[in-house]
Order: structure tokens, then sequence, then C-alpha cells
């Protein structure tokens, strides 16, 4: 037995973070994102501007060693106002990120679990949430719910789940006719079970992608509905509502820090979340250890 033990090599996490540390991209992206959380989380504690003190005789002052991105139009700190739109916009990402991977896996499980019926009707429920227009059904909710962290979070996640879903339902299909949870059924197991008990664990990969995944995507869903209007609502900072504050031509033009560091806090932030996503897909491939 020990020998057999000594023999048999790392287990399959063991070599998915093999292969996650030994992906560059993967480490570039951690290497930008933890910094700049870390940034978004303690900057109350030595930044000596707050995001929504005004300073009328600082307005639309370019970068400085006081204000190091600068000032908007009103006087506000541009860096103070950037973190804080970074805590707004990943608090968002974040929470819709785990509605909508609750939904996704429960509604998946219960699909490839729960008898013929259950997955008929969940899956045709499924396909017609697939088939309406994104951006259209995105700006409808949107109008509906009205503006606020919340109600974005709210629309966001509904906008997400049905691909996490069908991913989980694939795998959870194969699953369902192991000896295992053939073995749970037979002794009465009830769907809590199964999908609690067998299905979570197994799906644990696919909602750690999807999860990473979508924190990126959904931090640009959050910027694109905030851009319009119908997102995070001035006076709270968040990425989106910066560009907008800053989509005039006088701006565009001539205070161009009001826009260049929100829109590059934005991309670093989603670059260095999909190469981490990126690196935690490749690495969870099971047919990495093929290669």
């Amino acid at each position: 037995m020990l020998a057999r033990v000594l023999t048999s090599g790392p287990g399959p996490l063991a070599r998915a973070l093999y292969r996650f540390g030994h992906n560059r991209a993967a480490i570039f992206g951690l290497c930008v994102i933890v910094p700049l959380l870390i940034m978004i989380l303690s900057y109350p504690l030595w930044w000596p501007f707050k995001p929504n003190d005004i300073d009328l005789l600082a307005m639309n002052s370019a970068p400085s060693g006081t204000h190091w991105f600068g000032t908007d139009g009103v006087g506000r700190d541009v860096f103070s106002r950037v973190l804080e739109g970074g805590r707004i916009s990943l608090l968002v990402a974040v929470a819709s990120t785990a509605v909508s991977a609750v939904i996704g896996f429960l509604v998946g499980a219960m699909s490839a679990l729960g008898g013929r019926w259950a997955d008929a009707t969940t899956m045709r429920f499924v396909d017609l949430v697939m088939t309406l227009p994104p951006v259209i059904f995105l700006l409808v909710l949107a109008s509906i719910t009205g503006t606020g962290i919340w109600p974005t979070v709210l629309v966001i996640s509904l906008l997400s789940w049905p691909l996490l879903s069908r991913m989980v339902r694939a795998r959870l299909l194969e699953l369902r006719e192991r000896d295992f949870v053939l073995a749970s059924r037979g002794m009465g197991a009830g769907l809590g079970h199964l999908l609690f008990r067998h299905g979570l664990p197994n799906s644990i990969d696919i909602l750690v992608v999807y999860a990473t995944l979508q924190i990126a995507n959904a931090i640009l869903l959050e910027a694109g509905l905030s851009f319009l209007g119908l997102g995070i609502a001035p006076p709270a900072a968040s990425w989106g509502n910066m560009l907008n504050a800053a989509r005039s031509t006088a701006v565009l033009e001539q205070f161009p820090w009001q826009w260049l560091f929100p829109g590059g806090a934005l991309v670093l932030a989603v670059v260095a979340i999909n190469f981490i996503g990126d690196g935690l897909r490749d690495a969870f491939d099971p047919r990495a250890d093929l290669n």
C-alpha cells in the first residue's frame, strides 16, 4: 500500500496547480491583479483624499505630486475615484458572479439529475433565455430595476447564468451513469444529496473557471451600463460612469487624465483576470495530462 502511494504521483489538484504555476500569462495576471486589489481595498488608510471631496480651487488640475491622477471638473481627486470605482466595480462583478454561479449550477444540476421531465423543462427554459438578444435584454432589465449597486448585480446575474447551466448539465449527465451515483439512487438518496454530495464536488473546476472569466465579463457589463447611465449612478464612482462623465469633446482633448486612468484601470483589470481565467481553464483541462 505504501509503495503504491509513493509511486502514484501527484493528484489532479497538484498537477493543475503545477500547470497554472508554469503559465506565464496567468502569473502575469496575478502579479497585476493582486497589487491592484491591495490598493483598492486599502487606499482609505493611506490616501488623504476621499472620492467625493470637492476642491473648487483645483478643478481640472493636471496630475501632480498632490493629486497623482489629477482632478475632475468639480475638483474631485481622480486617483481616489479610480480606486473607489474599482472597489464598486469589483463588488458588482463578484456579487453578480456568485449569484449567477448559484443559479447556473442549480439549474444545470437539477436538469441532469432530476429526471427526464426536469431535464426537458429546464433546458427549454434555458433555450428561451439564450435566444433573447443579450444587449436588448440587458437594457430592458436595467431600465426596469433602476440604477444602483444591487439592481446592477441583479441585472448582470440574470443575464449570465444560462451558459454555466449547460456546462454543468453536460458534466453531470456523464456523472449520473457512474456506479456510485446509481448506488446512491438505489439506496434512496434524494435530489439534494445528489446535488451537493456528488454534483457540486465534480463541478468545482467548471465553477472556478467560470467565476474567474465571468468576473471580467461582469466588470465590462457594469462599465457599459454605467456608461449608458443605467448602472452605478453618480456621485458614486465606477469606472463606467467616470468614462461617461469624461465623454465630452472638451474633456477628451483638454483633460485626458479624466478618462485615461479609469479606462486604463478597466482594461488592466479585465486583461489580468482573463489571463488568470485562461490559466485556470488550461490547468483544469484533463487533456493536458495527455500532452
